[in-house]
């Protein structure tokens, strides 16, 4: 049996970014996926969602050039929503490359890391078994990652419903589609599918779009779909799901129901941790079914046994499952390294973006704070007006008794630049009087960070 130092059982954001950096500071290292190395961002999510947003943006802001900027005279004729597509998706494939992970695996076997393209299963203490093969190690990172969990919806399971994965891997443009979620993904997917002149029902259960974040910005988002024609339905459920001509119907909980071509799954989310032999380890997952780790990403209870990125719950981002490869590395390379998830920062790459760090007002407020909120429209910065933008908002959520910057949410053209460079709102002397004196750079959207700071202080 071959024993490494470490051994990697996943190979998405995180586990491929920790094999390489514990392979360049000198530890023996073997990396576990079953599917592609890099995991769902370059392939299934991030990358190609964006690339893919990109062209409706783009698509979109033609039809407006003549108004905004003063970028042509008169309207620009647009060829057809399917051709357009499938140039999209033609780009679209490129920048994902195929979904061929040739090359990342080739990245990291030429730093020395053993790859192994099968599944992974814990046998028992310091033990596991990979297409066929026992591999040894010293420690173990998992970083399995999280998949979406099909709801409980009558009809659903026999229907064939599509994830984003399949839509980020299709090259059929639905004439209509049902998007169960309103979350980042929901949201992402639904843009981009009516901006090519699909009919969008969206579906959201709570009665607010991305129910985890600041409810003024959630709302502006709403209004900007619809304005693109997306029927955003919000505080139902989708109570049943029929094969029809033509697709499926859905009816929703309060009685409305339609035909769609298809239906699209971008709501609940779970740990990938099922038959991977945790309890050959004695570890569990948590009450919200994830692996619970401390704050050095270690697996809680154990001493050589770490979890990485989305497996964790912790933050479903690609920054995060860096930021946990970061943590696991350094303190497996002998640094005493703690990750701080407070300022992680949140974004949807729609148009207007959304972006967001820290608590929101509900939140805050949750956690016992005397919340102060202020806000500022982006559309009254110069920036914005010369760019002939009226839309977006900025809102800040602080502390009153404490004067401490708690959150900060924002939603308008590419302000998910913008929410990167902010102070950190983490509860660590980010107060509001010292940010008050901040200068931004003219003319830029930034500058919307200055009267809510002065409101604050």
């Amino acid at each position: 049996m071959d024993t490494y130092d470490v051994v990697i059982l996943g190979g998405g954001s995180a586990g491929g970014y920790a094999a390489s950096l514990l392979a360049d500071g000198g530890k023996r290292v073997a990396l576990v996926e079953e599917r592609l190395v890099g995991g769902e961002c370059p392939y299934f999510a991030c990358i190609p969602s964006k690339a893919m947003l990109a062209a409706a943006e783009l698509r979109h802001s033609i039809t407006r050039s003549a108004v905004m900027a003063g970028a042509i005279s008169r309207p620009l004729a647009l060829d057809g929503d399917r051709e357009a597509y499938a140039a999209a998706v033609a780009r679209r494939d490129v920048v994902s490359k195929h979904r061929d992970d040739a090359g990342a695996v080739r990245h990291l076997e030429d730093k020395g890391i053993r790859v192994i393209k099968s599944r992974g299963r814990i046998e028992g203490p310091g033990v596991l078994i990979a297409g066929g093969t026992r591999i040894g190690w010293r420690d173990l990172v998992i970083a399995t990652g999280a998949g979406f969990r099909e709801p409980s919806i009558p009809g659903l399971a026999a229907m064939s419903s599509w994830t984003s994965e399949h839509f980020y891997s299709s090259d059929e443009l639905p004439a209509s589609a049902v998007i169960i979620g309103g979350g980042p993904v929901g949201c992402e997917i639904a843009q981009v599918l009516a901006r090519f002149g699909c009919r969008v029902t969206l579906v959201q259960h709570s009665p607010q779009l991305l129910s985890r974040e600041e409810p003024a910005v959630a709302a502006a988002l709403a209004a900007a779909l619809r304005e693109d024609g997306v029927d955003v339905r919000l505080g139902v459920d989708v109570a049943s799901v029929a094969p029809a001509p033509g697709g499926a119907r859905f009816t929703l909980d309060d009685g409305w129901s339609a035909t769609v071509e298809r239906v699209i799954v971008a709501a609940g989310k779970r740990a990938n941790l099922d038959g991977i032999g945790l309890e050959h380890v004695g570890v569990e997952a948590d009450a919200r079914g994830y692996l619970p780790v401390d704050e050095r990403c270690r697996v809680a209870g154990q001493s050589n046994l770490w979890g990485a990125g989305d497996v964790t719950g912790l933050a479903l981002y690609t920054h995060t499952a860096n930021y946990h490869a970061r943590t696991i590395a350094a303190n497996l390379l002998g640094q005493d390294t703690r990750a701080d998830h407070r300022a992680i920062p949140r974004g949807v790459y729609t148009e207007p973006a959304v972006a967001s760090v820290g608590l929101t007002s509900v939140a805050a407020r949750a956690q016992g704070h005397d919340v102060a909120v202020a806000t500022f429209p982006l559309g009254h910065t110069a920036r914005a007006f010369v760019r002939g933008d009226k839309t977006g908002m900025l809102v800040l959520i602080a502390d009153k008794r404490e004067r401490v910057l708690l959150g900060a949410a924002a939603i308008g053209w590419h302000v998910e630049e913008v929410i990167g460079r902010r102070p950190s709102p983490s509860g660590r002397g980010c107060r509001s009087t010292v940010l008050a004196d901040l200068v931004h750079p003219f003319p830029t959207y930034s500058e919307a960070y200055e009267p809510p700071f002065r409101e604050l202080a």
